[in-house]
């Protein structure tokens, strides 16, 4: 029987529109932009100067603080500016702007690593931190930080996240048919770098193709094992697969690691297959290109700092009266302003909704029918922290937890009232840290 946890919904999935589609590699993009800042955490100093001359695979950008990750090269040319460019989040972040020579010569340090027996944990992460390996399913959270966790938190499962519960999104569907092998080399990379004895890679009940393939490529490996997930959204979420996996919580606050669990993407494990066999950094990902608006829905390899216009480009380009683009899925994507915006190491989809399909919420007053209640998978009360963030009552939703949100957006979804639920909890969110850092800094 498929595992599952409380709460949750069940969206309509427009999977169909990309589930069969072949993964097929862009064309190399004349020019890319590629932010400073595309991971949680301090953004990263340039290494080079306008003028210079890169090649792929070559770091551009880095920090020395402990949560960042660095910037490599994806495109061979010459850096045609350092400057804030519009970000996905919305802002303008400080990003480095390549020209492409057509050459795609590869950096002279790019190179294979030892077979996986030979690197010690060690090495291991070091490899992750030095390839710019970050949470590929949307987190951003650099990958060498999870894998090197405190003495004290001991990690006894590796949870690999192949739910994949957004709507629309098939990439790591197709990731898991077409390269199961270096999921699983990436997963047994992670288990050894976290000295976890267990691994697991989840997967939902709607992908039987994928989870036949697992099977038959784990049978007779030693502590890994294929775990069956319900599908149902936002079952991708880590410490919904915790729950529905070992029947575990984290507490309230608190992280994975601290009841002895890292949960990775498929992407991200991946991803460190691909550089422990080749030596190249995280340069490119797979995004879902899809929804109404996009004549050709793909599921397509594209340089880091493509730009979204060129993406949709490869795609055949937009048809019908465009109503929204977003990065991301359609529960917790971020629409974007303009086609301009970059690619990044952690958007997994772009998604094109026709004006038709486009939804404005009424934000009516809160019915008290105690739906958003029963859907949220952490069991909070989005009917009061919503009411906690309109009326900027930041200590009332302190009190009420608001910092365990995860964003999911069932709560609004289900809501008969239509309520901005989700922004009102972000307002919330956003102005507790806000007031946190100030009292850092006095």
């Amino acid at each position: 029987m498929a595992k599952s946890f409380k709460g949750g919904i069940h969206p309509p999935y427009h999977k169909n529109l990309t589930k069969d589609k072949e993964i097929r590699t862009a064309s190399e993009p004349k020019e890319v932009v590629l932010p400073l800042s595309q991971h949680t955490g301090t953004i990263c100093t340039p290494l080079v100067v306008v003028g210079d001359t890169v090649k792929v695979g070559q770091k551009i950008g880095d920090s020395d603080k402990l949560i960042s990750a660095p910037i490599h090269a994806s495109i061979s040319g010459k850096v045609k500016a350092i400057e804030p460019r519009l970000h996905p989040s919305g802002s303008k972040i400080l990003s480095i702007v390549i020209e492409s020579d057509g050459q795609n010569t590869v950096h002279e340090s790019i190179a294979p690593f030892p077979p996986l027996e030979k690197l010690t944990r060690e090495e291991i992460r070091k490899i992750v931190r030095n390839a710019g390996i970050v949470g590929m399913g949307g987190a951003a959270f650099p990958t060498h930080v999870k894998l090197s966790p405190p003495p004290e938190k001991k990690i006894s499962h590796i949870i690999i996240n192949g739910s994949e519960c957004e709507p629309y999104l098939t990439c790591d569907h197709r990731l898991m048919l077409e390269e199961p092998e270096k999921i699983i080399l990436g997963t047994k990379a992670i288990m050894k770098a976290a000295g976890a004895i267990n691994g697991i890679i989840a997967i939902e009940d709607n992908k039987p193709d994928v989870i036949k393939i697992m099977q038959k490529l784990i049978k007779g490996t030693l502590n890994l094992k294929v775990i069956i997930v319900k599908t149902k959204y936002p079952q991708g979420g880590e410490k919904q697969l915790i729950k529905a996996i070992l029947n575990k919580e984290v507490p309230s606050g608190g992280l994975p690691m601290d009841v002895g669990v890292v949960v990775n993407n498929v992407g991200t494990a991946a991803q460190i297959a691909k550089t422990l066999l080749t030596g190249m950094p995280l340069i490119d990902r797979i995004v879902t290109i899809t929804g109404s608006g996009v004549k050709n829905p793909s599921n397509l390899r594209v340089k880091i700092g493509t730009s979204i216009d060129f993406a949709l480009q490869e795609c055949g380009g937009l048809q019908g009266e465009t109503g929204k683009i977003m990065f991301g899925g359609p529960m917790m994507g971020l629409a974007q302003t303009s086609v301009d915006v970059p690619i990044t190491k952690y958007n997994n989809g772009v998604i094109v909704l026709s004006r038709k399909e486009v939804t404005i919420l009424r934000d009516d007053p809160c019915m008290r029918c105690g739906k958003c209640i029963e859907a949220c998978p952490i069991g909070l009360m989005p009917n009061f922290l919503g009411d906690a963030g309109q009326t900027s009552n930041w200590k009332r939703a302190k009190e009420l937890s608001v910092k365990d949100c995860i964003e999911c957006g069932c709560c609004t979804y289900v809501c008969g009232s239509e309520r901005l639920l989700v922004h009102y909890i972000k307002l919330a969110k956003n102005a507790l840290q806000n007031k946190l850092e100030k009292r850092k800094t006095k």
